[in-house]
């Protein structure tokens, strides 16, 4: 696995040394607490110091490479150059945010077209996909693309309007009482999935015959409005929940550019997404996402209130959130 220590892949990391697989990480390092001992690390930047993890792993040959921090396609041909011919499959970790949205039918599957013309991230998964499927189709290179859409787990609540340092703040605003920023009416559909499940459907594409050359996503099959999300976590924190319903358009004229409301809410969590994961169950029998939103939200802050470390307080989003809202009031008032 390159990464291994991220949201998705710790706990892929985790189950797969507790089934007795041999397993080894590309890895900066940076998390190694959250490494297993029996896990094999290979510790450097794969992509800064290329030559150097190569030699590392010297002429090991592998069941299965899973890319998890690859984002443009010049580290997948760095993987294709790689690993042709010491691996049986390469698993990549595309994005479902590379979905046209919105859809022309609103269950998304894997044929689902590909574009994204807002987010400059998810365009370049696409072109990593199309990479990857050209060296499939020309000399059979055995890739598997997964397409997760928003996955979390115990280190953070998922919510949708935040800044650079993650959805604290957002839960210390209904905490202390204020509103909360909310996109659109609060209406659309969004999918969350707790990170141990999307493992166990993921761990059943490894070495599994059928979903070489294919695309697979791997989701749960609740289905939430932003409203529903946002009473959740405020009926987990036993506050009320305050939204402010802002458009998403003007969230991302007015947000600093670092935020990326444009892809982030216009690209992606402004529209309604409902996805049908059929194939992968297909193909992997028995799977199934068993964790409630309400569940998973209970675990992620249970986590946040026993590490302090994990509270990063973000005092800019703060300002800018009551700016807006005031902004939003002065101009209601005005009519």
């Amino acid at each position: 696995m390159i990464g291994g220590t991220g949201t998705i892949s710790s706990a892929i990391t985790r189950q797969l040394v507790t089934s007795g697989h041999e397993l080894w990480l590309i890895n900066r390092g940076n998390r190694n607490g959250d490494i297993p001992q029996e896990v094999c690390l290979v510790k450097g930047d794969i992509n800064d110091h290329t030559d150097e993890v190569i030699a590392k792993l010297g002429n090991e040959t592998f069941d299965a490479v899973c890319e998890f921090i690859g984002f443009v396609p010049e580290q997948v041909a760095r993987d294709i150059k790689i690993f042709s011919g010491r691996t049986k499959q390469y698993v990549f970790i595309s994005s479902a945010s590379a979905y046209n949205k919105p859809v022309r039918q609103y269950v998304i599957t894997e044929g689902t077209t590909l574009a994204n013309p807002h987010w400059e991230y998810s365009r370049n998964k696409i072109a990593c996909e199309e990479l990857l499927m050209k060296a499939y189709r020309e000399y059979g290179f055995p890739v598997t693309i997964v397409r997760p859409s928003h996955t979390y787990c115990e280190r953070g609540v998922p919510l949708s309007v935040h800044g650079l340092k993650g959805s604290w703040q957002v839960l210390k605003r209904m905490m202390e009482g204020k509103h909360v920023i909310v996109h659109g009416d609060g209406s659309s559909l969004w999918t969350l999935t707790w990170n141990e499940d999307f493992a166990r459907g993921f761990i059943g594409l490894l070495g599994n015959p059928q979903a070489i050359g294919e695309a697979f996503q791997i989701m749960s099959d609740e289905s939430l409005t932003w409203n529903q999300i946002y009473q959740t976590v405020a009926d987990a924190l036993g506050v009320p929940f305050k939204p402010y319903y802002v458009a998403s358009e003007f969230l991302a004229a007015v947000a600093p550019a670092a935020y990326d409301f444009e892809g982030n809410l216009l690209g992606d969590k402004a529209a309604t997404v409902v996805f049908d994961c059929s194939k992968l169950k297909r193909v992997v029998p028995g799977f199934c996402a068993t964790t409630r939103f309400d569940q998973g939200v209970r675990y992620a802050l249970a986590y946040l209130r026993n590490h302090p470390e994990a509270q990063i307080e973000d005092s800019e989003f703060d300002s800018w959130c009551d700016q807006v809202i005031e902004t939003m009031e002065k101009t209601r008032k005005l009519f």
